[in-house]
């Protein structure tokens, strides 16, 4: 029962959702079978549920029954289904009031139509918002006043210019978003060509009549940074844009917007810009004090793991010190353990601790592979430095042999493999001698997949 949907769906509430969707599953208007009510109890309860033991609590004096429990459980999930709908539509009163007006409309209840529309109004330009979002709810809002308008008075044509800029607007955010979204990802896999409609939907956004808009100006900004990396002219206009209409986006879309950025400068520092490492720590400080780098109260491992980068690249240790307690409980829980000690592992190394180092990581289980190898390439840099050949030697061997055991994907396993491969060969006696150290380094920063390319040259010098 672990791996059934309808479990991990449960287990994913959280204490105040487990309490609402009972009140939910009480109400008769949804539910009036009381065996669901004490299936779902059972299942918020049991930490391993075992269907027989679920069966005798739910169906008690009668002999088990796969078919029936497993019946008993999509309909509980069907109705668990309803209760997110529900939840969600609770979330979101203010865009109800449209469909509310359309209601009335079908009924003929013109008056009570009347009221929605304005309170629909009103509510959409007392928020901030001026997002794809608030875009979509805004054409819908035209549709609607059009189709009403059009009917009392056919010769009107003054609805049907606002419609169609609204829907222009509409599509034009949305566009610019998944234009910006798949320059993201050339940027990263270099794959695919660019879309000829592009260039159109480019030049129709960069139009006067859109300069004024949040979302439109802001995807433009977002646009031209990942379009021309280079030019640094375009990175400090989409700061200074997002600057300006911060609260014209919800955290979702501003969490993308620094990643963006983030993802930018990083790349800039790949080119040699090295300069740009304090402002990707800059980015994140700002972004973690916004809050908008948390979901659902959670910081991702991945994120928790680059600032930790970010700060020991800027020489921030005591920085990196106070982010790594604050933030380490602010983890998914089973991540919590193994990001400390990497991280204060990480943090050790920085400082030259060494025999700390080799203590956090000895101590420590790290399941994930990716994970464990980036343990094993910290482990091996501190056996390089306090000379434990020896023990550097084995090492190599049993990191070699885990890659191979894992089957670590392409680009990972290429990475890991050759840095064993040129720790090995600087660890040799003859690389010492000039030509031979001349012809590694040569080697060494021209190896397109190698991260950890500067230490291995430090190691040459």
């Amino acid at each position: 029962m672990v791996n059934s949907s309808l479990y991990q769906l449960i287990q994913s509430f959280s204490p105040i959702e487990k309490k609402d969707a009972r009140r939910f599953l009480e109400s008769p208007y949804f539910n009036l079978r009381q065996d669901l009510v004490v299936l779902y109890d059972d299942l918020c309860s049991e930490k391993t549920p075992d269907k027989t033991r679920v069966w005798a609590s739910v169906c008690p004096n009668k002999p088990f029954d796969g078919t029936q429990l497993r019946l008993l459980m999509s309909y509980l999930y069907r109705l668990l289904e309803t209760f997110l709908l529900v939840e969600d539509a609770r979330e979101k009163a203010g865009e109800h009031k449209l469909k509310l007006a359309v209601v009335y409309r079908n009924r003929g209840l013109m008056g009570q139509y009347e009221r929605n529309m304005r309170a629909f109004e009103r509510e959409m330009e007392r928020q901030t918002l001026r997002n794809a979002q608030y875009h979509s709810l805004m054409r819908d809002f035209h549709l609607e006043k059009h189709a009403t308008t059009i009917t009392h008075n056919p010769t009107e044509t003054g609805t049907l210019r606002v419609l169609a800029h609204s829907t222009d607007v509409h599509y034009l955010t949305h566009r610019l978003h998944l234009i910006c979204l798949e320059l993201a990802q050339k940027n990263v896999y270099s794959a695919g060509d660019d879309d000829p409609l592009h260039r159109d939907v480019i030049a129709l956004a960069e139009r006067e009549e859109w300069r004024d808009l949040p979302a439109i100006s802001t995807y433009l900004a977002t646009y031209r940074m990942l379009r021309y990396p280079a030019e640094n002219g375009h990175y400090q206009a989409f700061m200074q844009n997002l600057e300006a209409v911060e609260k014209a986006f919800s955290a979702d879309e501003m969490r993308q917007f620094y990643t963006f950025s983030i993802n930018h400068c990083i790349r800039q520092t790949n080119r040699g810009e090295q300069n740009m490492n304090l402002e990707v720590l800059q980015l994140y400080r700002l972004a973690l004090e916004a809050g908008y780098l948390f979901e659902n109260g959670l910081l991702s491992r991945f994120t928790y793991h680059n600032i930790v980068a970010a700060g020991l690249r800027c020489g921030e240790l005591d920085w990196v010190e106070e982010f790594i307690y604050r933030y380490t409980p602010m983890l998914e829980r089973k991540y919590r353990d193994s990001s400390l000690s990497f991280n204060l592992a990480r943090l050790q190394y920085a400082r030259r601790r060494f025999d700390s180092v080799l203590t956090l990581l000895q101590k420590a289980n790290y399941h994930d592979p990716l994970f464990n190898l980036a343990a094993k390439t910290l482990l091996l840099k501190t056996y390089f430095v306090l000379d434990e050949y020896d023990l550097l030697v084995s090492h190599l061997d049993a990191m070699r042999n885990y890659i191979r055991r894992k089957k670590v994907i392409g680009y990972h396993r290429t990475n890991y493999l050759n840095i064993i491969r040129y720790t090995e060969r600087i660890m040799n006696p003859r690389s010492y001698d000039r030509p031979t150290k001349e012809k590694l380094r040569r080697e060494i920063e021209k190896e397109p997949v190698l991260t950890e390319k500067e230490w291995l040259m430090e190691c040459l010098t």
